[in-house]
């Protein structure tokens, strides 16, 4: 996966990676994290240029709902080739009439990650992490580094250790 860029060991390389990303990522000791021009930090485009298929890729978006005065967040975690279920599925599981996409500035300020950059890996502990099963199975998955000049790559398995993390069926189709 993304063999054409040399791959390092993320834990022993935190400089590569964005601040909230470097306080949890040993919990994932097996991720590995690359280098790429922050031009193709969107998943199109950097499997574009490099000749990878987007299904070896998983897109993080951040979710907002409100219930009465109570605002509700959570991070969605399916592979780029499917669309999460925002308006049933994730409706429901966060209990509220209304959700949508949280607007980029916001989750851009309060994840502390780049937009195009947000990853499961260091959200704010409140946030439910829920992860597509199809992202769970696969053998790696290349995911954000918190940073839009990193990407890591880790066993779709592993991301289940992250706090507040939930493997949920059918997030995506």
């Amino acid at each position: 996966m993304f063999d054409q860029l040399p791959h390092q060991p993320a834990a022993e390389h935190p400089e590569l990676l964005g601040e909230p990303v470097r306080r949890l990522i040993h919990l994932l000791p097996d991720a590995e994290v690359f280098v790429i021009d922050p031009a193709l930090s969107d998943t199109e485009a950097l499997c574009r240029a490099y000749g990878e298929d987007e299904s070896t890729c998983g897109n993080c978006v951040i979710v907002r709902g409100r219930r009465g005065e109570t605002e509700r967040t959570a991070a969605c975690l399916a592979l780029a080739t499917t669309r999460v279920d925002v308006n049933r599925l994730v409706r429901r599981r966060l209990d509220v009439r209304k959700c949508s996409f949280a607007p980029m500035d916001d989750a851009v300020a309060e994840s502390g990650m780049e937009y195009g950059a947000i990853t499961p890996v260091g959200l704010p502990p409140e946030w439910p992490i829920w992860i597509d099963t199809a992202v769970a199975r696969t053998e790696r998955v290349c995911i954000g580094a918190g940073t839009r000049s990193a990407k890591l790559i880790v066993p779709g398995r592993s991301l289940s250790a992250l706090p507040n993390a939930e493997i949920v069926d059918q997030l995506a189709h």
